[in-house]
């Protein structure tokens, strides 16, 4: 094996080398082992809970940080009145469900979330997933047949395209955010049932989907669209609907999914339409019927985060701002963020050593990161994501950016005048 470990990532490892299956290969082992210098930055251990400042393990000691490696965009994962509601729960519901939704683990409070999100969303029913990947993966799985076809953005998240590969449908490609490569890919495949599948934020770009043109186009093949909603629910639109409030297309969905994972400071997924779809999918959603249903504790957390994310809109507001404000100093540093027009923000590096060593720094200097590497996206666009929250203060994000100035601005000159 060549010892220049950034000519390596874990598409090169997708293969056995031993009779055993049940053995990792030698090759990725010897990898891992000689890039651990970067292996451990993943799996950090976090010691507190996930606000905008908090302590995390780095160099086998706690070390306070600027939190931008969280979803909690709103800051409801630590809220007082949430935790307050899930400390009932847990006196009156016990911890676990106990069972899957169908046979034993539905319980009121289930029950009542469902009739709650319905209502947000304007729609007939909503069923609850323990997972948001295994929701996205459970729903396009329990809906989509072999002689369907699923039209993805060439961006879309793993859930989804492993719902199209369990689902044994046609899986088609289009280039992000491209209606005419969407036209192209639909027009191959002319004659089936078509779903197009696209997302309200991209959770590696940070851009919005092409929601009016994408539709329109799919509706000219007589296509539907799945939007799938984790970055984007609570957080965008008026009311927080997500991407379809916010470019006015709700009434050209009929389906909604989302997860509880991102803003409502929780776990699971959910989706959401009319009776007769989700009457369908809660037998033929495998994560669904097969899967210990949410804890009761975490369910009457996400009541009250709804409640919550519903009623304070400034918590948006704050958001946004936050976001909008990142985004032009970070421009004015002359930080690479790509298309990313929303609170979820790659700071590209390009070269996978190299990101690895600034992380590294940026680290030790107090600031938390996440590194995102090949094949999460391409190549050239190897980066740090950074999530702004509405519980960040302006002085968390000065701060934030001074480090960034002092980490990256210099070595990109450097490399420039090199």
């Amino acid at each position: 094996m060549n010892e220049d470990l950034t000519k390596f990532n874990l598409s090169n490892f997708l293969f056995g080398e031993s009779n055993d299956p049940l053995q990792a290969p030698p090759s990725f082992t010897k990898w891992v082992q000689m890039g651990s210098w970067a292996a451990e930055l993943y799996e950090p251990e976090l010691l507190a809970s996930a606000d905008a400042r908090t302590t995390i393990t780095y160099g086998g000691k706690p070390r306070p940080v600027i939190n931008l490696c969280s979803y909690n965009y709103l800051g409801l994962a630590n809220h007082p009145e949430v935790l307050v509601a899930a400390h009932e729960a847990l006196r009156t519901h016990g911890m676990g469900a106990c069972g899957s939704p169908m046979l034993s683990g539905m319980t009121d409070l289930h029950r009542e979330l469902e009739r709650r999100v319905a209502k947000f969303l304007g729609r007939e029913d909503a069923m609850l997933f323990n997972s948001g990947f295994g929701g996205a993966l459970g729903t396009i799985s329990g809906l989509l047949r072999k002689t369907d076809v699923a039209i993805l953005d060439n961006r879309s998240h793993l859930s989804l395209r492993d719902g199209a590969v369990l689902s044994r449908c046609r899986a088609e490609k289009f280039e992000h955010n491209d209606p005419d490569s969407l036209d192209a890919a639909l027009g191959r495949q002319k004659g089936r049932r078509q779903l197009v599948i696209v997302e309200g934020i991209y959770s590696m770009d940070g851009d919005f989907g092409k929601l009016k043109e994408l539709i329109d186009v799919a509706e000219s093949h007589d296509a539907s669209v799945f939007i799938d909603e984790a970055h984007s629910m609570l957080g965008c639109g008026d009311h927080g609907r997500g991407a379809a409030e916010h470019f006015g297309v709700e009434d050209r969905v009929p389906l909604v999914y989302g997860t509880f994972s991102k803003a409502f400071g929780a776990l699971g997924g959910f989706v959401a339409g009319s009776k007769e779809t989700l009457q369908y999918l809660r037998f033929y959603a495998h994560p669904y019927v097969y899967s210990c249903a949410l804890p009761p504790v975490v369910i009457a957390a996400i009541l009250k985060a709804l409640e919550l994310g519903t009623s304070q809109p400034e918590l948006r507001v704050r958001l946004w701002e936050n976001a909008d404000y990142f985004h032009a100093q970070l421009h004015t540093l002359g930080i690479d963020t790509g298309a990313s027009t929303t609170y979820v923000m790659p700071i590209i590096i390009g070269d996978r050593g190299r990101m690895y060593q600034l992380c590294h720094e940026l680290r030790r200097r107090g600031l938390w990161v996440a590194p995102v590497d090949y094949p999460a996206v391409p190549q050239n666009r190897i980066c740090f994501r950074a999530c702004v929250t509405a519980k960040h203060t302006r002085a968390d994000l000065d701060e934030a950016l001074n480090i960034l100035e002092d980490t990256l601005v210099p070595t990109a000159l450097q490399t420039q005048s090199a």
